[in-house]
């Protein structure tokens, strides 16, 4: 069994064949996923494609990339709409430093509520660091010493150095398809080091198709292609990898009621 920890059901590539993707699911061993809030003023959207699949679930927050037309939103309202049955999770919230669509500050702000938000709730926050390791490994630091809280480095793409500050801290690590890439050395390197009991597998869908799918629109189902080079990586079976991921989903959001 594997679940994808991240996707985005919202996106046209895969709203407009929803029962094909659940179908593909099914057929793949995916079990489960949760599609991931951009936007707070859409949290309708999401809440309502978790509750029309009973194995789906969403998150609410903001993605960095729109951290400034976001502002308004704060810590009560993430804490209001995160009290949704079916929202497992806080986020996606971060700092991307590589296109910086919003304001560098902007983007801290939003991510210091949505910390705030997750130490409230006891939710995971969902994080998105893109080339901007030190200030992320800073504010994670600095933030942790105020009071922990559950968070994930989703689709991680970032240095030794930041997974080794995020597992210290008592974060989780997701591959998404970019761990099948050839070129991506540090980022399967970070998959043979991250602990049994740390690591997660997601899609990111529908950006970053893994091998051998890579150009095309992604889905849940590839979710299996990555989580068989995080396999080949760990030197594990594809079945042990479906057995840890999905216990370190159900440990990590655990309002799933997974077991």
């Amino acid at each position: 069994m594997l679940i994808d920890s991240h996707c985005h059901l919202d996106f046209e590539a895969l709203s407009a064949d929803l029962d094909g993707v659940m179908a593909r699911c099914a057929a793949a061993g995916v079990s489960g996923m949760v599609t991931i809030s951009t936007r707070v003023d859409n949290f309708s959207t999401y809440a309502g494609l978790a509750e029309r699949f009973d194995n789906v679930w969403c998150s609410v927050g903001t993605h960095p990339h729109h951290a400034d037309q976001e502002l308004h939103i704060e810590i009560e309202d993430l804490v209001r709409l995160s009290a949704h049955a079916r929202c497992v999770a806080i986020g996606e919230a971060g700092l991307d430093y590589f296109y910086d669509n919003a304001p560098r500050e902007a983007q801290a702000i939003g991510l210091r509520r949505h910390i705030a938000a997750a130490r409230i709730t006891g939710l995971p926050l969902v994080i998105h660091s893109r080339a901007a390791d030190e200030d992320m490994a800073a504010i994670l630091e600095e933030e942790t010493g105020q009071g922990a809280f559950p968070f994930v480095l989703h689709c991680f793409t970032a240095g030794m150095a930041l997974a080794e500050t995020a597992l210290s801290l008592g974060g989780y690590i997701s591959f998404s398809g970019i761990v099948t890439f050839r070129n991506a050395q540090e980022i399967q390197a970070v998959a043979k080091m991250v602990p049994a009991d740390r690591y997660l597998v997601e899609t990111d869908a529908p950006y970053l198709a893994p091998i051998p799918h890579r150009g095309q629109s992604n889905e849940p189902s590839f979710v299996r292609h990555t989580a068989e080079k995080v396999a080949e990586l760990r030197g594990l079976s594809l079945e042990q990898v479906g057995q840890e991921t999905t216990a370190n989903f159900a440990r990590l959001f655990s309002k799933t009621g997974l077991r």
